[in-house]
């Protein structure tokens, strides 16, 4: 990768829409060039897909919740079946595996504190296995970043 594509990534991150034309006239290319590019940074991994960023609160989604987990068990079984039963809820965004004190990190997306309550009783609670969690609702964002290029 060179300075070309971390500009050609650069443009993409600010705007995913952007036609190859717009693309390549921001990085000093053709359309066919920087195609070429696109599709070997895409071959490679580097460009994962592309998607659309939703604002949660516009979508009645007011509070970030930070759920960290602790688990009875390490096995594989275990570790296997509690990420397929998170995958499944869709107030789920994110989900780590981590070290230290805690197991796992989840970034979940409610309405409010009473939406939450209704979570953890009718989900969360019900998976199997979790000996500890400890919740913290997000205050405020104070930076929102793309990758680093």
């Amino acid at each position: 990768m060179d300075a070309l594509d971390r500009k050609i990534l650069t443009v993409l991150q600010a705007n995913a829409r952007a036609s190859l034309q717009e693309v390549g006239q921001a990085v000093g290319l053709s359309t066919s060039p920087c195609w070429e590019r696109i599709r070997k940074l895409e071959q490679a991994g580097v460009i994962e897909g592309y998607t659309v960023r939703l604002n949660a609160q516009a979508l009645g989604l007011n509070d970030t919740v930070l759920v960290q987990v602790t688990l009875d068990s390490h096995s594989d079984n275990t570790l296997e079946k509690f990420g397929e039963t998170l995958a499944a809820i869709p107030e789920v965004i994110e989900a780590w595996l981590v070290s230290g004190e805690y197991d796992y990190l989840l970034r979940i997306a409610v309405k409010d504190t009473r939406d939450y309550e209704r979570l953890l009783r009718e989900r969360l609670y019900k998976i199997k296995g979790i000996r500890h969690s400890k919740s913290s609702f997000v205050l405020r964002t104070l930076k929102k970043a793309d990758l680093p290029i």
